[in-house]
């Protein structure tokens, strides 16, 4: 087996730096003339400094329950781009606001990766983004093609709270004042990239992750135990090179998305998208034993589509049930801004539920809403578990969505004219009884007034306006994912 991976790696290697030097050839450089992207417009730009800010206006008020950190992720470009920007490229900025006794403080501070230390002692960008040829070079000797950006999610986990891209290796970052430790690398056990979507079983502590990349086996599923030490790592071995963004776990399983988003290098000499959908590949979802070998994964095939988020996943019963925000393909075109046009309508996310019965290999799937939303959240206390309630932001990131997946009911929040804003992270409240006794908690920006603050959402009163805004002293960047840090892990 060694010796087969090692003739699929080399073969894989040779035909990435013959495509490389193709792309030299054909003029393709990351020091090609800048294109300016809508991504670095409005309130998607970048912002250029560093700010902490006490005692901060809050209009209405806080809970007095609500006692931690709000901790979001984003792209922050610290120098202008070299050659065309995708909205994944820019340097992980994380924007925190301090809640206690009613009072509100904030923070942002850039994720120290190495390579934005290396450009930043250089005064300028040196790497491309997902938009140029990657460093085959680099991928050929098993590292990473691309710049770790660290610029996408965060998770706690073992005492640390780390900053994630999927690309690469986490980092550790220090709280609550959001300063960069440096890489975690499970005591040096991580061999890997890390999924920017890890998933923590609240019962188990344990923290099940993959990583992925374009030569086989392509998929690389590790299980760490509460402890902080990996103590699985599984190759999932897959036809191809797909872009496979999330998962999901039950209590017994974890799943795995092999969905027709697949990476192509020619595709991105064409027409500079790195990404196309092909709909002929097929699509099917990868079941196994959270502890289990890659002989005893299960694959289920389904109607081809592409999922970026799922919402959760349980057990029941003979069936593992999965639900996510399903397109029907998606182009990889991001060339414009949700603000500025919708998607069409074929790559409009809606949520979906699919049900995979592992003793018959049947599937049942169906959709859940003809509302588009993405960016899911919940309770996650109950993550792996069936739950009642979730939570996503509409695609046109004016509201969010609460939905009742035991009535079948959806209920709406409007965020007001001119106001947009991102995911929204679900808060329990501390010893409530209900599923839904808490709050949301998300950065929104008001375009007529141009400025930004956080809201706090109560969301059993979901129709409601928010019951607190902290209006912020900074512009915060339209971003991606964010967490809660109570606070007990704050006093640490």
């Amino acid at each position: 087996m060694r010796r087969r991976l090692f003739l699929q790696t080399t073969g894989m290697a040779t035909s990435l730096l013959a495509l490389g030097e193709h792309a030299r050839l054909a003029g393709e450089s990351p020091k090609a003339k800048p294109i300016r992207s809508p991504f670095l417009e409005n309130n998607f730009a970048p912002v250029p400094e560093e700010v902490t800010a006490d005692r901060l206006k809050v209009v209405g008020k806080l809970p007095a329950e609500l006692d931690g950190m709000y901790v979001r992720n984003g792209p922050n470009p610290q120098f202008e781009p070299l050659g065309p920007y995708h909205w994944f490229d820019g340097d992980g900025m994380l924007h925190g606001v301090h809640l206690r006794e009613g009072k509100a403080s904030y923070r942002n501070r850039w994720v120290r990766t190495e390579g934005w230390q290396e450009e930043h002692r250089a005064g300028k960008s040196l790497h491309g983004g997902l938009l140029t040829m990657p460093d085959f070079k680099k991928i050929a000797q098993g590292k990473d093609g691309y710049k770790n950006a660290a610029n996408t999610a965060l998770i706690w986990f073992n005492g640390q709270l780390l900053a994630l891209w999927e690309g690469g290796t986490p980092h550790a970052i220090k709280v609550p004042e959001l300063e960069t430790r440096g890489r975690f690398t499970f005591g040096g056990q991580l061999k890997h990239a890390c999924t920017a979507h890890p998933k923590i079983d609240p019962t188990t502590g344990e923290m099940m992750f993959f990583g992925y990349g374009p030569v086989k086996p392509h998929v690389q599923y590790s299980v760490a135990d509460a402890r902080g030490r990996i103590v699985r790592t599984t190759p999932i071995e897959i036809p191809r090179g797909v872009m496979m963004h999330d998962f999901a776990i039950t209590a017994r399983y974890s799943l795995f998305l092999d969905l027709p988003e697949i990476f192509d290098f020619q595709e991105l000499l064409r027409s500079g998208k790195i990404m196309k959908f092909d709909a002929r590949l097929g699509a099917r979802v990868g079941i196994i034993p959270r502890h289990g070998k890659a002989s005893e994964i299960k694959w289920f095939p389904i109607a081809p589509c592409y999922v970026f988020h799922t919402l959760n996943a349980h057990d029941e019963g003979e069936e593992v049930c999965l639900v996510a925000c399903r397109m029907k393909e998606f182009s990889g075109d991001l060339s414009k801004t949700p603000l500025q046009q919708l998607p069409p309508r074929n790559e409009l996310p809606l949520l979906h539920r699919w049900r995979f019965n592992m003793k018959t290999g049947k599937v049942k799937e169906e959709p859940l809403d003809d509302v588009t939303s993405e960016f899911p959240r919940f309770d996650e206390r109950r993550l792996g578990q069936k739950i009642r309630y979730g939570y996503t932001m509409k695609l046109g990131m004016d509201g969010y969505l609460k939905y009742d997946l035991e009535k079948g009911t959806c209920a709406t929040h409007r965020n007001g004219k001119g106001r947009y804003g991102g995911e929204a992270v679900f808060v329990p409240r501390p010893e409530g009884r209900t599923e839904d006794e808490g709050w949301l908690v998300s950065y929104i920006h008001d375009e007529g007034r141009g400025k930004s603050e956080l809201v706090v959402i109560d969301a059993q009163e979901f129709t409601r306006p928010p019951i607190a805004r902290v209006l912020l002293p900074v512009r915060v960047p339209f971003g991606f994912h964010g967490t809660w840090l109570p606070r007990k892990i704050l006093d640490g």
